[in-house]
């Protein structure tokens, strides 16, 4: 007898009835950029179609993504002064905490606000903690920053804090100062898996960093198998309510074992290099751009994303939902 897997192949219908990897617009979170001092939004360089936002038209941006059917959004703000130790971050009346505030009372309990936590977009040297005197960034002096600025975030009303930092110890500090501080309701999505990745160049044009050098000395080795497994576990030992793999495509892996070792949501970052990857060759007709993301997405949630970070977000929810 000849086994006819092709059986189950033979119509859309047939297809559909078999399929069971599913996507939703809920899994779709969606990141915007913020920036200080714009009259009007700016496209960001190497990210078509991606904008930085006043802190007026991102508004615009949450209700689009209520209509499409999106819960999350995940905010990343872009100051317009730097200083030594990121000090902006920690301010109350700073961008990112404006930014949190705004889109609380805009749009009230409709969309999980996630609040970028970590201090590289406020640094003038562009590094994610504060730096000792021979010039590496000094770990253990930057989580009293992180505890700062994640009192002043949850209390301008995020709800989930991504820990993008890589800082060791930095899920079991932020939530100590949480909770000490009364924001025990306050989730963190822990960036536990992070790699030193040469696809995040147009990111930095997105928050204009001022990095020179590189993250190799707290961002992980793309060239270790367990040390991504290692992190996971310590993330969720020390309270990490959900764990992120990043970037997602070229470490699915990762993604993979993420998704076994983790009883809590896990999700994966579609970076923009990524991104930019899959427009650049779908813009030069070397690959149909639609088919291609949707593609992408549902291998990402196949191979355990229950969350999605990526700047397809709004566009696919939307497809996604004239789909239903």
């Amino acid at each position: 007898m000849i086994n006819r897997p092709r059986r189950l192949r033979t119509t859309p219908a047939m297809r559909e009835l078999v399929a069971d990897v599913a996507l939703s617009p809920k899994n779709l979170m969606l990141p915007v950029f913020v920036k200080e001092g714009i009259t009007e939004p700016r496209e960001i360089k190497g990210m078509p179609g991606v904008l930085q936002h006043t802190e007026e038209t991102f508004l615009h941006v949450l209700d689009d993504a209520i209509a499409a059917g999106i819960v999350s959004v995940m905010f990343f703000a872009v100051p317009e002064h730097r200083d030594e130790t990121g000090s902006q971050a920690c301010l109350s009346e700073g961008i990112l905490s404006r930014v949190i505030k705004a889109a609380r009372e805009h749009v009230g309990d409709a969309l999980v606000l996630v609040a970028d936590l970590c201090l590289d977009e406020f640094t003038d040297h562009g590094h994610c903690g504060v730096l000792n005197s021979s010039g590496a960034v000094d770990n253990d002096a930057t989580l009293e920053h992180y505890i700062a600025m994640a009192s002043v975030l949850a209390e301008t009303g995020a709800d989930l804090l991504g820990t993008s930092g890589m800082m060791d110890g930095q899920v079991a500090a932020i939530r100590a100062g949480l909770d000490a501080r009364g924001f025990v309701n306050t989730g963190i999505l822990a960036y536990a898996a992070k790699y030193a990745s040469n696809f995040y160049g147009p990111f930095r044009n997105a928050v204009e960093s001022q990095l020179s050098g590189d993250r190799k000395t707290y961002q992980q080795d793309f060239r270790r198998t367990k040390e991504g497994a290692e992190e996971i576990l310590l993330d969720l030992e020390e309270g990490a309510d959900m764990v992120m793999v990043k970037p997602a495509l070229a470490y699915m892996d990762v993604l993979t074992q993420a998704a076994q070792l983790s009883s809590k949501p896990v999700a994966a970052y579609v970076v923009s290099g990524e991104y930019s990857m899959v427009e650049t060759a779908a813009a030069q007709g070397v690959i149909p751009r639609e088919a291609t993301i949707f593609e992408l997405l549902y291998a990402l949630k196949r191979a355990g994303a229950n969350i999605i970070c990526t700047y397809w977000a709004l566009e696919f929810a939307q497809k996604l939902k004239e789909q239903s």
